[in-house]
Parts: C-alpha cells; sequence; structure tokens
C-alpha cells in the first residue's frame, strides 16, 4: 500500500515508519526540516519537507505520491513537560493540528485517496463511573487548556470520521511512553522525578491511560485495514497517579514523589496541573483489541515494581 505519513519523525512517527516499511508498504514521510529528511532517508523511507501550514507545499507533496491511506500525526509540543511550556505550546500545537491537518485532509481528499487516519486523546474523557468506552463524551467542560485541547481534538475528529469521501478512523491514544517521549528513563520527566519536582497532587486519583509507542504504532497499521470510526488506543493498566508516579520514580532510580495540597498546586501550576493529577479517566481498550486484534504490553514500569514487591 501506498502511504503518506505526516508528522514522520515525531514520537511515534519513526517507529510507525519502520513497521510500515517491514510490512511492505511504499512510505513517505512528510517533515518540517532537512534534519527530519535524513532521519527518514536512515530509515529506508522515501521523504518531503514540508510546512503543514502551507497549504500549497501540502497539495503538492500529495499529488506527487498519490496515496491510498494518509496517516495524520501531526503535533507541536515542547521538549519539556511543564505548565509553562505546555501553555506557551498550546496555541502553536492546536494551529498545526487544525490548520496543518486540515491542509493534509483536503489535499488527501482531492488526490482521491481512500483512507485517512488521525491521532487524537485517550485521556480527556469527561467523569464518569469506571473506564470510559469511545462512545462517552469528552471532557468540554475540564480546567481551561484541558477543554481547549479537546474542542480541538473533537474538530479534528469530526473532519474526519464519518466521510463519504474518505474512510475516516481517529486513534485515541494514552499518554505515550518509551523512546522518544517524555515518559522514559532518559525522558523529560523522569529527570524532573529525580529533582523531586513532579509531585502527588492531593489524592492523586486522576487515573491515566498510557499506551508504548510501539504499541501505537502497531495499533496504527492495523487501522489500514479496520472499519472506519473511533477507537481507544490505550493499555491495560490506566491507573491513578498516586499509583503510576511513585512505581515510575522507583523504575528511573528517582526518590518517592513529594506530596502537596491541590492548593498548593494550584498557586504553583495552576488549574490545568491540578486537573491532570485529580480529574482524568481512564479509557476502555476493549473495542481496538476486539475489532484490531490490539495486544498492547503491560505498563513496563507499574509490573516491575509490583513484581520487585511480591519478589524482594
Amino acid at each position: 500500500m501506498k502511504i503518506f505519513l505526516a508528522g514522520a519523525t515525531g514520537a511515534i512517527g519513526r517507529p510507525l515508519i519502520v513497521r510500515l516499511l517491514a510490512h511492505g508498504h511504499d512510505v513517505t514521510g512528510m517533515t518540517s526540516s532537512e534534519r527530519g529528511l535524513a532521519i527518514l532517508t536512515e530509515v529506508g523511507a522515501q521523504g518531503v519537507v514540508a510546512n503543514a501550514l502551507d497549504a500549497q507545499a501540502v497539495r503538492a507533496a500529495l499529488e506527487r505520491v498519490r496515496p491510498d491511506a494518509v496517516i495524520e500525526e501531526l503535533t507541536s509540543l515542547p521538549k519539556h513537560y511543564t505548565p509553562d511550556e505546555m501553555r506557551a505550546a498550546a496555541e502553536r500545537d492546536r494551529q498545526v493540528r487544525l490548520e496543518g491537518g486540515g491542509n493534509v485532509y483536503n489535499a488527501a481528499s482531492a488526490v482521491g485517496t481512500r483512507r485517512y487516519i488521525v491521532q487524537s486523546t485517550g485521556f480527556f474523557y469527561a467523569p464518569g463511573s469506571g473506564l470510559a468506552a469511545e462512545e462517552d463524551p469528552l471532557a468540554a467542560n475540564a480546567s481551561p487548556a484541558v477543554s481547549a485541547s479537546v474542542r480541538t481534538y473533537m474538530q479534528v475528529e469530526e473532519r474526519v470520521v464519518g466521510r463519504k469521501d474518505l474512510r475516516g478512523v481517529a486513534l485515541r491514544y494514552g499518554f505515550f511512553y518509551g523512546p522518544g517521549t517524555w515518559f522514559t528513563q532518559d525522558g523529560d520527566i523522569a529527570g524532573q522525578a529525580r529533582e523531586r519536582k513532579y509531585p502527588i497532587t492531593g489524592s492523586g486519583q486522576g487515573v491515566w491511560s498510557w499506551v508504548h509507542v510501539e504499541d501505537a504504532a502497531a495499533a496504527t497499521a492495523a487501522a489500514l485495514e479496520c472499519a472506519p470510526g473511533v477507537y481507544n488506543i490505550v493499555d491495560d493498566d490506566p491507573s491513578p497517579l498516586s499509583v503510576w508516579l511513585p512505581a515510575f520514580a522507583a523504575a528511573v532510580g528517582a526518590p518517592d514523589p513529594p506530596r502537596i495540597t491541590e492548593q498548593e498546586a494550584l498557586q504553583s501550576a495552576g488549574l490545568d496541573f491540578v486537573y491532570y493529577a485529580t480529574g482524568l479517566r481512564g479509557a476502555s481498550n476493549a473495542k481496538a483489541k476486539g475489532k484490531m486484534g490490539f495486544a498492547p504490553r503491560r505498563l513496563e514500569w507499574l509490573h516491575r515494581t509490583i513484581s520487585q514487591t511480591r519478589n524482594p
């Protein structure tokens, strides 16, 4: 299959390129830099340099490739996962996802692409009991930045899913962990944990859904053949902050994380930080398992810590 991957050198783009090539697909990756082009060439993929916000450049790239399927993994996230940097990057990320993604979608439609896969969110579901299914609402009335992100994702999904001209799939990924992410041995959160800068806020009851980037890549490749629609791409271990953060800290050689009150977190980091710590709802992967054969690995650091506790 001829595939065009927008956002080809991000955290998921790199393992996804490798997997698609291994499956025998003809892959062209779009990147915004010559450095990204060199990365694509190194792994054996074709590449094109284009700014997603340049509609003409995107259209020219799609016209040249005329792919059977387009995978859109466009983001513009900061290197460091801090409240200040996340706020600073928010508008640029929104523009890339909406305007840039819209350029890719319009060009794909114009050149006759039949399958379109786009990145969405599996960790911003509205409060409710148990794990959230794809039919459950997203958290449109959460803290300010979370609500804004949810509105962005909803617009992305509305653009792609349910259209007659393209068979659209929205993949609601959990928090990425693994190589090239914030959550890895040498990632940004590990550094913060070692410096005791990432605290448990309040009771830490916010439930986080995860997915290893390689498992996310496997699910994305499988989405080339699945029925159109929305799928939660999360692992089997949605866990409260109060559970996963101490386990993560132990796994990366950090001390136990500090504990602060919600009021202290509001004053030091803001309402969005508190929402992540106390308001997130975990998601169910039952649909992806049943419809796509999704088989995620267990959350590495959580089960490593449990095993060490049971077998000292």
